[in-house]
């Protein structure tokens, strides 16, 4: 048998063509991974909210020096046998003017629903430096724990006097030069200083406009003109006197609250929550796991605050399943409610103690306010 013949000849077999089609999809290909590439190393000019770490008022927190202490201290503490928790949410930023986030990263971020893409300038403003930044919310903070003490006793029945202050003075502040550390604040274009929140809903009134501040300083009363500075605090834009104001209250209780690394005026409302829990009999979240946000002044009026939705999701991934919102920002919450969490309204302290206490006692939910509902 031949297995080979010699005078058979084989052509070789045609060379496959590519379609042009194929061609035009390599080549953009091609093109799409230089400009993805290009992209991921041009700097851009946004930065991105995401759900920041989250702290039980009524557990522990880590000091500076590495030490386990409880979050809020108060003496001769009556609750002990707390088996719910009352969360307080944090909002974290990515990026920076030093290092913005790459566009690569902004366009995963901008299909994720617990984050946010935000220009930089709303949250570090042009002229301002992180010192700076950090000192304003560093205040904010201290002004929101001060408050919150004061709201809580009087919650609970203390008589709390207390006078407005200049705790902090920005040295690249508005009212730098004018106003000094210790000066009583007395008014603002001629409006009574009832409380910090009617200090700083005057100077946000003026919408940028120079305010008359009256006050007194050693005893002797005082007034001067100041125009206030546009910043972004706790992802909202606020017109700023560039310093710390907190009253000045004659505590009968000896609070302490101990948070590092975290700004800004809102977790007023959980920390004056957790207070109350703990110098009250029994178990204020009815061992539920509660979560919420919001201002607070001393008179426990509770406001707005930014970030909210990235709080949303912070307390669903840290297993909440009841978040109190405030009512000012309901239309940012509507629509955005993630699954697992149940939300509800509010404005004031009492009304707070309201939803705790139907859900303790279990009550009726569904009369209570939502966002949505009507309050």
């Amino acid at each position: 048998m031949t297995l080979f013949d010699e005078n058979v000849s084989h052509a070789p077999a045609p060379r496959q063509r590519w379609w042009r089609g194929s061609v035009v999809g390599m080549w953009s290909l091609a093109v799409a991974f230089v400009i993805l590439l290009v992209m991921s190393l041009l700097p851009s000019a946004y930065v991105i909210q995401q759900p920041g770490p989250v702290f039980n008022t009524l557990g522990s927190t880590t000091t500076a020096d590495g030490q386990e202490v409880p979050l809020i201290t108060v003496p001769e503490e009556k609750d002990t046998t707390t088996t719910g928790q009352l969360d307080l949410l944090t909002v974290q930023v990515s990026g920076n003017r030093e290092r913005t986030p790459s566009w690569f990263e902004l366009a995963q971020a901008w299909f994720d629903r617990s984050r946010a893409v935000v220009p930089i300038d709303r949250i570090f403003p042009a002229g301002q430096t992180t010192e700076q930044r950090n000192t304003e919310n560093a205040a904010l903070m201290s002004d929101s724990q001060l408050e919150a003490s004061a709201a809580a006793l009087r919650e609970l029945g203390y008589d709390v006097p207390g006078e407005i202050a200049v705790g902090t003075v920005d040295d690249a502040g508005a009212a730098a030069g004018a106003l000094q550390v210790g000066d009583v604040i007395t008014s603002v274009d001629a409006v009574a200083a009832a409380n910090v929140d009617a200090v700083r809903a005057t100077v946000q009134a003026a919408a940028g406009a120079p305010v008359t501040v009256g006050y007194t300083r050693d005893d002797a009363p005082g007034t001067v003109t100041v125009t206030p500075k546009q910043t972004e605090v706790d992802g909202q834009q606020q017109w700023l006197l560039g310093i710390g104001l907190q009253e000045s209250f004659d505590l009968p209780v000896d609070v302490k609250i101990q948070l590092n690394d975290v700004g800004g005026p809102s977790a007023g409302m959980m920390f004056a929550l957790g207070i109350i829990d703990k110098m009250s009999e029994g178990d204020l979240t009815g061992g539920q796991h509660i979560a919420g946000t919001g201002t607070i002044d001393a008179d426990g009026n509770v406001g707005p605050i930014g970030g909210i939705r990235q709080k949303l999701y912070g307390a669903r991934d840290a297993g909440a399943t009841v978040f109190l919102a405030p009512e000012a920002n309901c239309n940012e919450v509507v629509g955005h409610v993630p699954d697992g969490i149940r939300v509800f309204s509010t404005s004031t302290l009492e009304q707070s103690m309201t939803v705790l206490r139907t859900i303790r006692e279990g009550g009726d939910l569904d009369a209570l306010p939502t966002c949505g509902s009507g309050t």
